[in-house]
């Protein structure tokens, strides 16, 4: 078993198999690379990997996560600590809580020209990175599809207009898209996101050339033999290097756990006109003297952010009044 790939150069010692030296057996800090369930690969600094359990019923670790593992035999440990996090980004909705990633510096949302994309689940995980503080890209794939691009840029533009950089490639050009992107890339930890069959495996295979085989690796290490669509795992991005967090496709994006300033972070467009609302603890509904719905009649926000502002308030209303 060797470690997911890395970029050429890197120190061999990176390449070896088995778990760093510790013959103390004294507790070793690493990253999480792959998970699947309670099933954790944790890579270390020297670039060896460990095959890792939360103890007793813990739960909580995602990839991204630094943690502190108690070693167990030569390839196997404990995770004793999450490490404090930078950020962790998840989507949570009635029924469950799905964690993406920690420790997250970009997302990169994908949408495609077709099938057509949905603009509230795009919205949604717009607002899910700015309440967690994560820069947010969106890649418009599939571009070479002429009849769509058009109407796929102009369902955009309320996106561009709010400063997110929106990149446009065709994942079969793994040339260009990874000229395109890998400046962005390097020297931080990205995490991949898009609904499902909006190119995003194959937007991975451009961009790692040998994902498929560190996929591999890491579905033998989580002892789940074959690729599966459940894992999340992070990837080692060839120079000028990197790390590129995929995760499943998904179809729904719930915000349920924000508050509602929270959810206010999500929506930055609206800060400048907050200051204008009469009463301290508007909710930018219906509270006269709003700073926020005035804008809105005014045409400097726009509508279908604003509806999706206040789908997302109310989702997370409804949930606290359950709970």
């Amino acid at each position: 078993m060797s470690p997911p790939a890395r970029p050429k150069g890197e120190h061999q010692d990176a390449e070896r198999e088995g778990a760093p030296a510790n013959p103390a057996g004294a507790p070793l800090e690493g990253r999480i690379i792959a998970a699947h369930g309670r099933h954790y690969v944790v890579e270390f600094p020297d670039g060896s990997i460990r095959h890792c359990f939360p103890r007793g019923k813990k739960a909580g670790a995602t990839v991204g996560d630094r943690v502190r593992v108690a070693p167990q035999g030569r390839d196997e440990g404990a995770i004793d600590t999450i490490l404090p996090r930078a950020n962790l980004l998840f989507r949570s909705d009635e029924t469950r809580a799905k964690q993406f990633a920690a420790n997250v510096d970009q997302l990169l949302i994908v949408v495609a020209v077709e099938p057509t994309f949905s603009d509230d689940l795009a919205g949604r995980a717009l607002a899910g990175a700015w309440s967690a503080g994560i820069e947010p890209v969106v890649i418009l794939n599939k571009v070479d599809l002429a009849a769509g691009l058009e109407d796929a840029r102009a369902r955009l533009a309320s996106v561009q207009a709010l400063g997110v950089p929106v990149i446009e490639v065709s994942a079969h050009d793994a040339a260009a898209v990874r000229a395109r992107l890998a400046p962005r890339l390097a020297g931080r930890t990205t995490l991949l996101l898009g609904q499902s069959g909006m190119g995003k495996s194959t937007l991975l295979n451009a961009l790692v050339p040998d994902a498929d085989a560190a996929t591999r690796e890491h579905s033998t290490a989580l002892d789940m033999g074959r690729h599966t669509t459940t894992s999340t795992r992070l990837y080692h991005l060839p120079a000028p290097g990197g790390d590129l967090i995929d995760s499943p496709g998904f179809q729904a994006f719930g915000l349920q756990h924000l508050s509602g300033e929270d959810i206010l972070r999500g929506f930055p467009e609206f800060t400048p006109h907050i200051e204008h609302c009469r009463f301290y603890n508007c909710t930018h509904r219906h509270e006269p003297g709003c700073g926020v719905v005035a804008a809105l009649q005014a045409g400097s926000i726009d509508a279908g952010r604003y509806a999706l502002y206040r789908r997302i308030l109310e989702e997370s209303e409804a949930a606290q009044q359950r709970y």
